[in-house]
């Protein structure tokens, strides 16, 4: 997603070079005006931009009239103030009027880059959080590289709408969530929505790595470093060089090798083994785990340091169990992936209930297993109870009990639902989340419920 910049002026042959050498900085979205009063028109008329970046001093309309116009229509965008005056009291008055910085000319290149990166991420902090506080579902603005995330819950919406907004930046990722919740796939969404996403993608499991051969792994040695090492060899950090390094299951890194990696992430450099010379790599880090790092680091099993550099952004993905309503959305995607040519494969209604009422602890990746077993031995036909793995048909006597309920004399109403909630409650030992998806209402529902029958 790339990031909106306007650039107002008077001085068009200043605004050339300032396009250019932003241009050159990686901002390719930039749009220089020399008329305040169009500018000012634009804003009133609907469009945002990211940054705004205004002279001060302009004819016809001066910049502060053009800032007050534009935190009006557009209070989102961060503006930064360029003047030829250094004067402490215009500075005071421009920052209670709610600029970002305050420069004055001559503005060194790197100066205003720096500034520029620096209130883009302010904004995408304030984004993150104002998606919490919307009541509505939020939208991407570029849904393609999330294509692969099946989803309507509003909760994962909301992860992906965060995720969009990281992936603009550099900053280190921390993705979060129980085993097979999808967390490489999302890092690979930010990845292809990134500026580098023409770039390598490379996902490594943190598990898998021998603690002898961490450093040749990641810094790569060059010819006759050691026994066997007959050529030069890249490690990920060189070989990701401008992408991003996916670091599955971070928690399992052993504490000895936490300390190399964290001064990778600090300052992008290594020393590849057989040398004596740093290098550096430009790599965006996106971690992974399904530990609880605050435990581990209250344990120290891992580095608080470590921790705090890596969760730059944070992204928790629920369970499958706190979303069923993409349980549905799920099987029919996998239906249409295993099915053969011929057609795609029914679920009967049995089956649906079963699968809609089951726990899944192995979260995408056990359903995704289950549907494309249940294709194998349908054959074609309609997927029934008795093709289901074991450990759902068990649930089979439990929502026959439920049935069961609805016949006999008639009660009130508010009795049955009680009796029949109290019933599930006890049922699944007391979870909450699984309750609220065997009844089929939403879990905030369900708190509310047992709260008003004295259950807590």
């Amino acid at each position: 997603m790339e990031n909106t910049i306007i650039v107002i002026d008077d001085d068009r042959d200043y605004l050339d070079i300032i396009k250019k050498g932003l241009n050159s900085a990686g901002f390719k979205n930039v749009r220089i005006e020399d008329n305040p009063l169009k500018v000012a028109s634009v804003f009133e008329g609907g469009q945002e931009f990211d940054i705004a970046l205004i002279d001060m001093n302009m004819p016809d309309m001066d910049g502060m009239e053009l800032l007050e116009v534009i935190k009006h229509n557009s209070p989102n965008t961060e503006c930064i103030m360029v003047t030829a005056v250094n004067e402490a009291r215009i500075a005071v008055e421009c920052l209670k009027k709610g600029v970002y910085h305050y420069l004055v000319k001559p503005v060194p290149h790197a100066d205003l880059v720096l500034t520029i990166k620096r209130a883009l991420e302010k904004k995408r902090l304030l984004d993150i959080l104002d998606i919490e506080k919307k009541t509505t579902r939020p939208q991407l603005s570029n849904p393609e590289p999330f294509k692969s995330i099946v989803t309507k819950s509003s909760s994962v919406l909301k992860v992906l709408k965060a995720a969009e907004l990281h992936s603009g930046s550099d900053v280190p990722i921390l993705i979060t969530g129980e085993s097979g919740t999808g967390k490489e796939l999302l890092a690979r969404a930010i990845h292809t929505a990134s500026p580098r996403s023409g770039f390598p993608f490379t996902p490594v499991n943190m598990a898998s790595i021998a603690g002898s051969l961490f450093d040749a792994e990641f810094f790569g040695h060059t010819r006759g470093a050691f026994t066997g090492a007959e050529k030069n060899r890249s490690g990920y950090l060189e070989h990701t060089h401008q992408g991003t390094l996916f670091l599955d299951e971070i928690g399992n890194l052993p504490l000895e090798f936490q300390g190399k990696l964290l001064r990778a992430l600090q300052d992008g450099e290594y020393i590849k083994i057989g040398t004596n010379t740093h290098q550096k790599a430009d790599v965006r880090f996106i971690a992974a785990t399904n530990e609880d790092l605050d435990k581990m680091i209250a344990k120290k099993k891992f580095r608080k340091d470590l921790y705090y550099r890596i969760r730059g952004g944070w992204l928790h993905l629920p369970p499958l169990r706190e979303r069923a309503e993409d349980i549905p959305l799920l099987i029919n995607t996998f239906l249409s992936e295993f099915s053969n040519h011929t057609g795609r494969n029914r679920i009967a209604e049995g089956a649906m209930a079963l699968l809609m009422a089951y726990d899944y602890p192995g979260n995408i990746r056990e359903l995704r297993s289950i549907i494309q077993a249940s294709v194998n031995l349908a054959q074609g036909k309609p997927i029934s109870v008795n093709l289901l793995p074991a450990q759902i048909q068990k649930q089979r006597s439990f929502l026959k009990q439920g049935q069961q309920l609805k016949s006999g004399p008639i009660i009130p109403l508010a009795q049955v639902e009680k009796s029949y909630i109290l019933k599930a409650y006890h049922h699944t030992e007391k979870n909450k989340s699984k309750t609220a998806r065997i009844l089929g209402i939403g879990l905030n529902t369900l708190r509310r419920k047992l709260e008003s029958y004295g259950v807590r």
